[in-house]
């Protein structure tokens, strides 16, 4: 393992620079909030792109009525997440907070929290949110992107949704959960929608809420059904995606996996034996084009693993080109994210990959 003190002293030499990120506190310290920190490889300017931030609009909440009270989470950040582009001090804050981070760019996208509500509700929370996404971006556009939030649970608006999303406002895709009331995503109510995100090369950001099927196993201390529970259902949403045949179907679907993509990674080898093992619970009819270990490759996936062991292991699985930076800031999980990639024993090159160029091929974002 590289520690910081032995990337330190030799990154002059490896041809980075920087300023700003925990390495260098004081100069972080330093800098006039509102402007990004530099990072240069090699003599180019690198700028960081966290494809795993969020936020909330108060309007939009107070549609959920009686539920509202059961959107934010119960985490430090929360009061952090508002940011409306009228609100020029909690922007100023938020930029300031990225600035400290490393982060040139953040791509915005909420969890969703409406697919229990009727078709109106829905899609009013969704244009709220659709609607403030691009007029951050407008605002800042060197600074926010943004992940459409889609009714899903209604596939025909959702349709309409995000080709409106992506035509006219601008955004980079949409961000869904790991499931619809527990339906699959490989579920064919659902086609429409992932045929229209292929069509329009909008990339799918799936981020977990939770598994409640198993709210009672979470119960307890350590929070568990954030813990254990949000990898868990990105990895069946993917298990799904893959074993149906929608993968097959939408072959040039881009997906991008919050938390690593979940266990996926590190235990996709095991998936190869499970028809071979029980054939039974394999259906004939259904003839993968590939190894199911091998969609993995298939799949974006962030960097929030947290060590330089992990995120080695993980691009040896998923492949240097598939992985992102992404940190669910302004919920404190992941605080140095530039830091975690320079850790990392790779290329400049690969680095350079991690922290911008993959995020701006997937998106399709010029910085």
């Amino acid at each position: 393992m590289v520690t910081r003190r032995g990337f330190l002293a030799g990154a002059t030499g490896a041809g980075i620079m920087f300023c700003g990120c925990g390495m260098l506190d004081a100069a972080r310290a330093a800098k006039p909030a509102g402007k990004p920190p530099a990072l240069v490889m090699n003599g180019k300017r690198v700028k960081v792109i966290d494809t795993h931030a969020h936020c909330y609009f108060h309007d939009a909440i107070a549609l959920m009525g009686d539920d509202a009270k059961k959107v934010l989470p119960p985490v430090r950040g929360v009061q952090e997440h508002f940011i409306p582009a009228d609100d020029k001090t909690a922007v100023a804050n938020r930029l300031a907070a990225m600035d400290a981070m490393g982060v040139d760019m953040e791509v915005l996208s909420i969890n969703p929290f409406w697919y229990g509500k009727d078709r109106d509700t829905s899609d009013a929370i969704c244009k709220i949110h659709n609607e403030r996404f691009a007029e951050l971006a407008r605002a800042y556009p060197e600074r926010f992107a943004a992940f459409a939030s889609l009714s899903l649970q209604f596939p025909d608006l959702a349709v309409q949704q995000l080709e409106h999303a992506i035509k006219d406002l601008g955004l980079r895709g949409a961000a869904i959960g790991g499931s619809v009331g527990g339906v699959s995503f490989s579920d064919p109510r659902f086609h429409p929608v992932w045929a229209k995100a292929q069509e329009l090369d909008a990339t799918l950001f799936i981020h977990p809420q939770s598994t409640p099927e198993l709210a009672k196993r979470f119960q307890g201390n350590g929070w568990l059904s954030n813990v254990i529970g949000n990898p868990l259902d990105t990895t069946i949403a993917l298990e799904h995606l893959i074993f149906e045949g929608t993968l097959d179907r939408f072959p040039r679907l881009k997906i991008l996996a919050a938390h690593g993509g979940g266990y996926l990674g590190s235990y996709a080898a095991r998936s190869d034996r499970s028809c071979y093992v029980s054939p039974s619970n394999c259906d004939p009819a259904i003839v993968l084009k590939k190894k199911p270990s091998e969609y993995v490759r298939q799949i974006h996936v962030d960097a929030m693993v947290f060590t330089p062991e992990a995120l080695n292991f993980l691009i040896s699985q998923v492949g240097i080109g598939q992985v992102v930076v992404g940190t669910d800031h302004p919920i404190p999980w992941e605080q140095h994210p530039v830091d975690q990639v320079l850790a990392t024993p790779m290329s400049n090159e690969h680095r350079a990959a991690i922290l911008s160029g993959n995020a701006r091929k997937l998106l399709n974002i010029k910085l």
